[in-house]
């Protein structure tokens, strides 16, 4: 194969990917700053190490998960990567060089609330960064009574619960694109 054909199947390769629909990866970094929290099920793999391999470990409401020999270690709050870093210093009383692969399989404690006068009220997984119409869409859309220009969202933070309105007629006319907030973790989102 001539260096012109390399480069040819290279450049096909890449547009392929490129026009092919599929979703853009994530930005360096916001594969790691997911936070580990109660719910959620992972699975801890220790290298050649059966024995402190476990998978489907939920992790508790205390905010910890059981290992063999190792007994409870705090998941809660820490990144996969932080988790599987403080795994390895431990692990080193019983293994002399472990290595550890943390993976998060489901994603149980990122959920948003839905109330009010949808379709469908109840509580969702945030499995991907949602606005609040792809919100609205999820809960099935609108009751013929709602107000649509009244919606809120409460979000807890550390100053206690902030009120933030949401004007759905606003934000489709094009007058309010940026009243499309996306939702986070723990949102109470509440159509009147």
């Amino acid at each position: 194969m001539s260096c012109r054909q390399v480069v040819a199947v290279v450049l096909v390769v890449l547009l392929a990917g490129v026009f092919s629909g599929t979703p853009a990866r994530a930005k360096k970094g916001e594969e790691t700053n997911y936070t580990l929290g109660y719910g959620d099920v992972i699975d801890v793999l220790v290298w050649k190490e059966a024995d402190f391999t476990v998978e489907g470990i939920t992790v508790r409401l205390d905010g910890k998960i059981t290992l063999p020999l190792v007994n409870d270690i705090r998941a809660e709050g820490q990144t996969t990567r932080q988790l599987k870093a403080h795994l390895e210093i431990v692990l080193r009383k019983y293994i002399e060089s472990p290595v550890v692969t943390v993976l998060l399989k489901e994603a149980r404690s990122q959920r948003f609330y839905i109330l009010g006068e949808v379709m469908q009220t109840g509580e969702y997984s945030l499995t991907k960064e949602l606005t609040v119409l792809q919100a609205f869409a999820i809960a099935g859309g609108f009751t013929e009574w709602a107000k649509k220009k009244d919606i809120f969202v409460l979000r807890r933070k550390e100053t206690g619960e902030a009120v933030i309105p949401v004007n759905y007629l606003d934000i489709i006319s094009g007058k309010d694109l940026k009243g499309n907030i996306v939702i986070r973790a723990d949102d109470t989102i509440v159509v009147p």
